[in-house]
């Protein structure tokens, strides 16, 4: 763990992400590699940090990991060549003894986590701010896990009951590039059919407050969020894993 205290993102660093979209090339961003980690990759790693000594009690005893995400892009098989990406990303994995499974909310490969759960993911860019926990994608069994519990009465109703306290609380639960029918052999008109077409369940957070990006006290604001995304995120532990 990283022993610097969250003191915000600099005022001047959201201007290195529209330098690297107009250069994109590998000598300039050499030249500005200390300035990334100096600007982003500190400040980030101080921020993840801070949460996750705030959520440790929450998740107690799994251990959150902090993981700052690469910058450089996978383009062995896109279409988009561009070398990096304009954005940095965080999250804050669980670990656990038992093997991991595929997911992540930040859709990376998970090492040794729940279930590539995250309790937190933090995505901080030139088009785009996004903060959130839970997993984007399940995998194959946990897909299979997820239909078999939504679809039975008792189980079905309970996470029907945590999804719509969670969104009366003022966040958005869903889940990503979602199914646009009800998958067989489920009735089209299931009446939790909107959570059997997911293909994850996540927490979205509400947007951060203009201004708090560069202010230490983003690290609290995460805190309490994460708190409130918390049983969603321990239900994806305890039941699809």
């Amino acid at each position: 763990m990283t022993t610097s205290k969250f003191e915000g993102f600099s005022r001047a660093a959201p201007a290195f992400f529209h330098e690297l979209a107009a250069e994109m090339n590998k000598p300039w961003f050499d030249d500005n590699k200390q300035r990334y980690h100096d600007e982003w990759v500190a400040p980030m790693t101080a921020l993840l940090d801070h949460v996750a000594a705030g959520l440790a009690k929450v998740y107690a005893p799994a251990k959150l990991e902090a993981k700052v995400l690469r910058i450089y892009r996978d383009t062995r098989f896109a279409k988009d060549k561009t070398p990096y990406k304009t954005h940095i990303a965080g999250r804050l994995g669980l670990t656990s003894k038992k093997p991991p499974l595929a997911g992540g909310v930040s859709g990376a490969k998970p090492a040794n986590n729940d279930g590539g759960v995250s309790a937190l993911y933090v995505h901080l860019g030139m088009d785009e701010e996004f903060v959130g926990a839970g997993t984007y994608f399940f995998d194959a069994a946990q897909l299979a896990k997820w239909r078999k519990l939504v679809a039975a009465d008792k189980t079905g109703k309970a996470i029907a009951a945590l999804i719509a306290k969670t969104r009366k609380a003022g966040y958005w639960v869903s889940g990503h590039d979602d199914y646009k029918k009800v998958p067989r052999p489920y009735a089209a008109d299931h009446v939790r059919g909107d959570l059997l077409r997911m293909k994850g369940l996540t927490v979205g957070f509400p947007e951060i407050p203009k201004g708090m990006l560069h202010q230490p006290k983003l690290a609290t604001w995460l805190v309490e969020h994460g708190r409130a995304a918390a049983p969603i995120v321990t239900w994806i532990r305890e039941h699809l894993r």
